[in-house]
């Protein structure tokens, strides 16, 4: 599959989960995805093949951790970010985020508002890295 059909692909699999309830450790679209649950299922349904990382803390500055696990789950870090990546952010100074940027924004599990939204503009967080599946 071409990048940027797996790329529109991503991002229609995104917003197909807006409205999905937030779960801790969630992957499920019928049960509650977080962040990591939100990405694996996007792109599962999507058709990349990576797998998602389990049993990790609510609260991490571990970056070197979790962009190895990206790296396993079969993305790669790219410098200039396009719909369809994902987003590595800091919303913390122990908290660690992954979002998916779509045209105008990004999608991403809210653990405040207690589901998955569509997000308009940048990232209101610093911006560790991008990530893009391949």
């Amino acid at each position: 599959m071409s990048g940027e059909r797996m790329a529109a692909r991503i991002v229609a699999e995104a917003r197909a989960l807006v409205g999905v309830p937030f779960r801790l450790h969630g992957r499920s679209a019928e049960l509650g995805l977080d962040c990591v649950g939100l990405a694996a299922v996007a792109l599962g349904r999507a058709g990349h093949s990576g797998m998602a990382p389990s049993g990790y803390a609510l609260r991490t500055s571990d970056v070197g951790r979790i962009e190895t696990w990206l790296e396993q789950a079969g993305l790669r870090r790219v410098a200039m970010a396009k719909a369809g990546d994902l987003a590595l952010v800091r919303p913390g100074p122990l908290h660690l985020h992954l979002m998916i940027r779509v045209p105008g924004g990004f999608v991403h599990a809210h653990a405040g508002l207690r589901q998955v939204v569509e997000m308009p503009g940048g990232s209101p967080w610093p911006i560790i890295s991008h990530w893009r599946a391949i």
